[in-house]
C-alpha cells in the first residue's frame, strides 16, 4: 500500500507533463501567422485588377487570397513537395536525406523542408537555419496541419512566399511579371513563378536568367514526366521567354483607390466598376484633357452610375495631370460653385408645388433685387418666355424670379431633403443667387440627386403607381453592398414622378446656350435629360445628363479655382458627357407616369390653364398638382369697331356694331421685349379718339431701377456721357412728359428713351403720360 503512492504520484507527474506538453502543443501555433503590412487592392466587377497602393513597408504584397490557380498549384507542389497531400506537415525520407548530405558536406546544403514547414518558417522570419530551428518549425509545422486544410496552407504559401525584390505572393508577382491575373498564366509562366521562392534574392527575372531558364525547364520537364501536361504544352512551353523587368501595376482608377484606402487600408476590396466602361471613360478624359490644357485648363472629372442599382460604373477623380496642377486631388468628391446646375430642382419643386405648369409664361424683364441684377448669358431679354424653354435655354433672369415666387427659404429647404452636404449655410446667405452658383455643391452628390430623380419615374411605373422611402440613397462602389430603397408607399418621397417626369422633358430639349452658334455635340437620336452650368467667373464647368437607365456627370476646371476664358458647362463639359454616353448602351426615354397627371385644356399662348377667355387652346398632360394653377390671366375680352382697327364702348359706338373679342396682352415692360421676339405679337388697339371713360393705360421703368445706385459712364477722355431712361407703355405712340426733381427735362412719343446728365447725389424720375398716368423712381447717381 505504501509502494503504490510513490507509484501514483510517479503516474500523476507523468500525467501532468504530458497534459502541460498537450497543451503547450496546442498554443504553441500563433492565432495569426503572418502580420505584415499588406497592399491595398482593388478589382472591378468581375474581379480584374484595376489597382494597387503599395504596403506601408515598400512591399507588393496583396492580401491572402481564398484560392489559388490550378497551374501554379500543380507546380509549386512538383517543385517543392511531391507528398504535400500525404505528409502530416513534415516529410521524414526527406529529412533523412537533406542531413545525410548536410553532415557529408560539413555545411547545411539542403534543409528538407515542406510546403508546411516553409510556411511556417516564412512567418517567423528572421530566425537563422539550425538543427533546433528545423525542430521548431518540423513541431510548428505538424500543429499547423491540425489547424488548417491542406488548401489553406498552399494559400498561406503562395501568398507569403518571395518572389524576387520587393514582390511577394503570387497574386502580385503574376501582375508584376506578367501584368495579368494568376489564373490567367500558361504553364511556362506558372512554373516560373513556381521556382522563384526558392532563391528569390538570387534568381528572379532580369537577373541571372539561364539559373531561372534551367530551373523553369527542368519543373516542365517533370510535369511531363508526371503526366501533368502532355509532349505539345511541354515543346510550346519551352519556346516561351522569361520576363525580363517587372511592370508596373495598373492603375485603372486610382482616385476610388485612394477614396477606398481610406476606411479599408491593405484590404482587398471588389468594386462596383465596370473595366471596359472604366477604359473607355479614361480614354476620353485623356483625349479631351489634351485639347483643354491648351487654354490652361488642367482637372477633369466623371461620375457614372447605374439607375436601377445606384452602383458606381465608373469613377475619374481627375485627369491625367501633372502635381504642379494637382493630379492626385479627387475633385468628385470636393465642394464646386454649381453655376445653373441646380435650375431644374427648382422647375421640378414648382411643378411638384402647383406653382406652374411646363408651358407657363415667366418673366425675362430687367429686373433688380436690392443690389442684385441678375443677367442672361446673352445680355438679353425675351419679355416673357415659357417655364420649360426658360430651363431648357438655361435663361438666368427667369430662373431668379421663378426662386423669389417659389421662396428662397423653401427652395432651400428642398435643397436639404435632397441631402446636398456641401449646402451647409441658411438661406439668407445664399440670397437669390442660390440658383445661379451661390452655393456650392459636389459631383457625387448632384449625380446621386439625378439618379433618385430617374429612379422615381422607374419604380413608379414599375410598380402599382409606388414610390419608395429611401430613394434618395447614397450610390455605392463597393460590389458587396446592396442597395435598400426602403418601403413601398402610395406617397411621394420628395417630387412627384409627374413633375420630374416633365423637368426630364425639358432638359431632353436643350439645344444650345445662347451665343454658342457652332453647337454640334448634341445628338437628337439620343434621348438623354442634360443640364450644363457654369460658374461666376468661369471656374466651374458643369454637365450632368441622366436616361432610364444611366447617370453621367462631368466637371471640367481647375482645381485651385483658376477661371479661364471658354470654361463653359456646354464647350467644356458637354462634349465629355456625349463621349461618355456614346460608350454606354442605348436607353429608352422614361415611360410617362399617367396616374400622377391629367389631361387639361391649356391655353396655347400664356402656357396657362385655359381661361373662358382663352380663343386658342391645347389639351396636355400636366402633374395632377398643376391642377391648381390660376387660369391664363393675359387673355381679356375688349370691344372693337366694326373694323377691328380701334377699341371701343357704348359712348361712341352702337351696341350693335361692337365686336367683343378675345386678346392676348402683356404688362408693358414684359410687352416691350416680348414683340421684340415674336413678331406676330399684337398690341392692345387704341380706343377711338371719340370715346369717353376709357384710360386704361398702363407704362413701366425699363432703365433704371427702382433705388438703384447708378455710375455714370465715362469714354477714353474721362469725359462723363449721359444717362440714358427708358420707359414702356402701352399705348405705343403716346407722349410721355419727362421730369427730375420736379424739373421738366423734355417729351417723347413712340419711341420712350431720354438722355439726361444729372448731378451726383439722390434724384425723383417722374414721367407722366398725356392721359395724367404717373410713374416714379428713386435713383442714386454716384462717381
Amino acid at each position: 500500500m505504501y509502494r503504490i503512492k510513490p507509484l501514483v504520484k510517479t503516474h500523476f507527474k507523468k500525467l501532468t507533463v504530458l497534459f502541460a506538453l498537450l497543451v503547450a502543443y496546442i498554443f504553441c501555433l500563433p492565432k495569426t501567422l503572418f502580420k505584415d503590412p499588406t497592399a491595398t487592392v482593388i478589382t472591378s466587377n468581375t474581379n480584374v485588377l484595376l489597382g494597387a497602393q503599395i504596403a506601408k513597408d515598400g512591399q507588393w504584397r496583396f492580401p491572402e487570397s481564398d484560392s489559388i490557380p490550378e497551374k501554379f498549384k500543380t507546380c509549386i507542389i512538383a517543385f517543392e513537395d511531391d507528398y504535400f497531400y500525404k505528409h502530416p506537415g513534415f516529410n521524414p525520407i526527406s529529412i533523412i536525406k537533406a542531413l545525410k548530405e548536410n553532415l557529408n558536406s560539413g555545411d547545411i546544403k539542403r534543409g528538407g523542408s515542406t510546403i508546411t514547414q516553409q510556411v511556417i518558417r516564412l512567418s517567423r522570419k528572421g530566425q537563422s537555419r539550425t538543427y533546433l530551428e528545423k525542430l521548431k518549425e518540423i513541431i510548428l509545422a505538424t500543429r499547423l496541419e491540425f489547424r488548417y486544410s491542406k488548401e489553406k496552407i498552399l494559400n498561406l504559401y503562395a501568398s507569403h512566399a518571395p518572389f524576387g525584390g520587393n514582390v511577394v505572393g503570387i497574386d502580385a508577382a503574376s501582375w508584376r511579371y506578367y501584368n495579368r491575373n494568376a489564373n490567367d498564366l500558361s504553364w511556362a509562366e506558372s512554373a516560373t513563378l513556381a521556382v522563384l521562392p526558392n532563391a528569390p534574392s538570387l534568381i528572379y527575372p532580369g537577373k541571372n536568367q539561364k539559373q531561372l531558364l534551367a530551373k523553369r525547364n527542368r519543373l516542365l520537364k517533370k510535369l511531363l514526366d508526371n503526366k501533368s501536361i502532355d509532349s505539345l504544352t511541354y515543346n510550346l512551353s519551352l519556346a516561351e521567354g522569361l520576363p525580363q523587368k517587372p511592370y508596373a501595376l495598373p492603375q485603372t482608377a486610382p482616385h476610388l483607390l485612394q477614396t477606398i484606402s481610406k476606411t479599408n487600408k491593405g484590404k482587398q476590396v471588389k468594386t462596383t466598376i465596370n473595366k471596359q466602361l472604366q477604359e473607355q471613360v479614361n480614354a476620353i478624359v485623356s483625349n479631351h484633357y489634351n485639347v483643354l490644357k491648351q487654354n490652361e485648363i488642367y482637372n477633369i472629372s466623371v461620375l457614372v452610375l447605374d439607375v436601377k442599382t445606384r452602383k458606381v460604373l465608373s469613377y475619374v477623380g481627375n485627369s491625367p495631370t501633372d502635381k504642379a496642377h494637382q493630379k492626385n486631388v479627387d475633385i468628385i468628391n470636393k465642394p464646386r460653385s454649381t453655376g445653373s446646375i441646380l435650375k431644374p430642382f427648382l422647375y421640378a419643386a414648382m411643378l411638384d408645388a402647383g406653382d406652374i405648369l411646363p408651358n407657363t409664361l415667366v418673366a425675362d424683364i430687367p429686373s433688380q433685387f436690392g443690389n442684385y441684377s441678375p443677367e442672361n448669358f446673352n445680355k438679353e431679354f425675351d419679355g416673357a418666355v415659357p417655364a420649360k424653354r426658360a430651363l431648357s435655354r438655361s435663361l438666368n433672369v427667369p430662373a431668379v424670379r421663378m426662386l423669389q415666387e417659389f421662396g428662397l427659404d423653401r427652395f432651400h429647404h428642398y435643397l436639404k431633403d435632397l441631402k446636398l452636404k456641401d449646402i451647409t449655410y441658411n438661406a439668407n446667405h445664399y440670397g437669390l443667387s442660390l440658383i445661379l452658383g451661390g452655393a456650392e455643391s459636389n459631383l457625387w452628390d448632384l449625380c446621386k440627386s439625378y439618379a433618385a430623380f430617374s429612379s422615381t419615374i422607374n419604380h413608379f411605373n414599375d410598380t402599382s403607381s409606388e414610390y419608395f422611402s429611401n430613394e434618395f440613397c447614397e450610390p455605392t462602389f463597393y460590389d458587396s453592398q446592396t442597395i435598400d430603397f426602403g418601403k413601398k408607399s402610395t406617397e411621394k418621397t420628395l417630387f412627384d414622378a409627374a413633375s420630374i417626369y416633365l423637368t426630364y422633358q425639358s432638359l431632353k430639349e436643350v439645344n444650345r446656350p445662347e451665343g454658342d452658334d457652332n453647337w454640334e455635340f448634341f445628338d437628337n437620336s439620343k434621348q438623354i435629360a442634360w443640364k450644363t452650368g457654369t460658374s461666376y467667373g468661369f471656374r466651374d464647368a458643369w454637365a450632368i445628363g441622366t436616361t432610364k437607365d444611366y447617370v453621367v456627370g462631368v466637371w471640367v476646371g481647375n482645381a485651385d479655382g483658376e477661371g479661364r476664358p471658354g470654361l463653359v458647362g456646354v464647350q467644356s463639359a458637354a462634349p465629355i458627357l456625349f463621349d461618355v454616353f456614346d460608350a454606354l448602351p442605348n436607353s429608352q426615354w422614361f415611360k410617362k407616369p399617367f396616374d400622377e397627371m391629367q389631361e387639361i385644356k391649356i391655353c396655347s399662348l400664356s402656357g396657362y390653364r385655359a381661361s373662358v377667355n382663352c380663343f386658342d387652346t391645347q389639351l396636355q398632360h400636366v402633374q395632377l398638382s398643376g391642377l391648381k394653377t390660376k387660369p391664363c390671366p393675359y387673355h381679356k375680352l375688349i370691344h372693337l369697331d366694326k373694323t377691328n382697327t380701334y377699341q371701343v364702348n357704348t359712348s361712341c359706338e352702337d351696341l350693335n356694331d361692337i365686336n367683343t373679342q378675345s386678346w392676348f396682352t402683356l404688362p408693358p415692360l414684359m410687352e416691350y421685349y416680348y414683340k421684340k421676339k415674336n413678331p406676330f405679337y399684337k398690341s392692345l388697339p387704341n380706343f377711338r379718339f371719340d370715346c369717353l371713360g376709357e384710360n386704361e393705360v398702363t407704362m413701366q421703368f425699363i432703365y433704371p431701377k427702382n433705388e438703384s445706385i447708378i455710375y455714370l459712364p465715362k469714354d477714353f477722355n474721362e469725359t462723363i456721357n449721359e444717362l440714358v431712361l427708358k420707359v414702356a407703355h402701352s399705348k405705343k405712340n403716346s407722349t410721355l412728359f419727362w421730369y427730375i426733381d420736379k424739373t421738366y427735362i423734355g417729351q417723347t412719343t413712340d419711341i420712350h428713351d431720354i438722355a439726361i446728365k444729372p448731378e451726383i447725389g439722390e434724384h425723383l424720375l417722374v414721367v407722366i403720360d398725356e392721359y395724367g398716368n404717373e410713374i416714379k423712381r428713386n435713383v442714386i447717381i454716384s462717381k
